[in-house]
């Protein structure tokens, strides 16, 4: 199987920049952001958004959404450009990622987005890759799309997301909340 190339980093973002207008100025726009942000009431991954230091939902979901948006924009524009879903799996920080799950959770609002601003929403579990590190593929398209660097707090590299992760782990294991939350020996009816 032949890996596909990513395109310059300049034309990704370019394009990119584009996306993110056409989504931002589609009239359902609006009802989208309030669906992905009031989404939030079911926002317990323990291992995402706590990555970010001193976490808080309510001030930390309408920066990270832009983040999300500017992460969808990213992988379409390289996916528009290769034609290759895989390729279009660019790094992401985990605390993105994860907001890239809320906005995906608002499947028939973001298709109809999709469909009217004409890019193709790019995400598959099993293929991504939270392994963003800063000056990398990702963060030069970044660059080049916003004219600006990608806000630290969410954009993570892969680095630090794992020692935060090691940190949070032995915090959860304190309380009896193993393997990071995806385990309990909580007797509820015993509590």
């Amino acid at each position: 199987m032949t890996e596909t190339a990513l395109p310059q980093a300049d034309l990704v973002g370019r394009r990119a920049a584009e996306i993110l207008t056409r989504i931002e100025a589609d009239p359902e726009f609006p009802a989208f952001e309030a669906a992905t942000l009031e989404y939030s009431s079911d926002w317990q991954c323990f291992t995402g958004f706590p990555t970010i230091e001193r976490w808080n939902l309510d001030a930390d979901k309408g920066p990270l959404l832009a983040e999300g948006l500017c992460a969808l924009a990213l992988k379409a524009a390289v996916f528009e450009l290769t034609g290759d879903e895989r390729a279009a799996e660019v790094a992401l920080p985990v605390p993105v990622d994860e907001m890239t799950h809320a906005m995906i959770a608002q499947p028939q609002l973001l298709a109809r987005i999709a469909e009217r601003t004409g890019f193709t929403l790019i995400h598959q579990t099993d293929q991504e890759h939270t392994d963003y590190t800063s000056g990398g593929y990702t963060h030069a398209a970044y660059r080049a799309a916003w004219n600006a660097e990608p806000p630290t707090r969410y954009w993570l590299d892969k680095a630090e997301v794992d020692r935060r992760l090691a940190i949070l782990a032995a915090k959860y294991d304190s309380i009896g909340m193993g393997r990071s939350g995806r385990e309990h020996s909580i007797d509820f009816a015993a509590a």
